[in-house]
């Protein structure tokens, strides 16, 4: 009996269920993106739930949750360029350089023209090297860097390379102005502010802060937070883009 050849029949599909995939979460100010995960993770009692890249508490905008097999492609969503629209407040400087943070310096910003806040956000754009500030998920030693600052200790943190597409003036106020940055991944805007506000001489720190996109995905497409604790099983599986689909985003 001649010998049969099988190399050219293609291997089968893994299958997956509806929700192996990715949901994209608008996220409130308030609940942490772990507290989210939780809270999806609970609600519809799913064995896996990540997410593609952390917002701070304060922080609104798109939150990419990672659900079922899903979760493997955790390094490919956060490795992925970001867009935010944030406020940023010239005249104090922040022991986290947000809003939630102590004031601990301040200054006159009065003689701040649009044009040279326009100009140093300019200056602030391309390859640099950032230090991530204290209050941050940054681990060292496998300890988080803000349960450290936590407890009044401060440690030197190695610079990391990252790259700011746009930081650009979407409107020019006082003390608030509307700002557009797009950057890549692990770049702190709320340093940036900081930064903008040393080389103004007046001090300055994020007001607000909502991520627009992560990679290929906007936050147009994004389900609130409060939906999606009311949804079923059923109202959910519309909205979770499958893991075929996502890999290819």
């Amino acid at each position: 009996m001649a010998n049969k050849h099988y190399s050219n029949i293609a291997p089968l599909r893994p299958e997956f269920s509806p929700f192996d995939g990715l949901l994209l979460v608008n996220k409130p100010a308030g609940p942490t993106s772990h507290d989210i995960v939780n809270a999806v993770r609970r609600h519809f009692r799913f064995e896996k739930v990540g997410h593609g890249g952390t917002l701070d508490p304060d922080a609104t905008g798109l939150l990419v949750l990672l659900l079922g097999r899903a979760t493997k492609l955790s390094d490919r969503i956060m490795g992925s360029d970001k867009a935010y629209e944030g406020t940023l407040r010239l005249g104090a400087a922040t022991s986290t350089q947000d809003a939630g943070g102590e004031v601990t310096a301040t200054g006159d910003p009065s003689g701040v023209t649009e044009a040279d806040l326009a100009a140093v956000l300019a200056k602030l754009q391309g390859d640099q090297y950032q230090t991530p500030p204290m209050v941050s998920a940054v681990k060292q030693g496998g300890v988080p860097l803000y349960k450290l600052a936590r407890k009044g200790k401060t440690v030197e943190r190695p610079p990391r390379l990252i790259h700011v597409y746009e930081f650009r003036l979407v409107e020019f106020g006082m003390p608030d102005s509307r700002i557009f940055v797009r950057c890549s991944k692990g770049t702190y805007v709320r340093t940036l502010c900081h930064d903008a506000g040393e080389a103004l001489g007046c001090h300055a720190h994020l007001a607000g802060l909502h991520r627009t996109r992560s990679g290929s995905l906007d936050v147009s497409a994004a389900l609130p937070f409060d939906q999606i604790k009311k949804m079923t099983h059923e109202e959910l599986a519309p909205h979770v883009i499958p893991i075929l689909q996502a890999v290819d985003l």
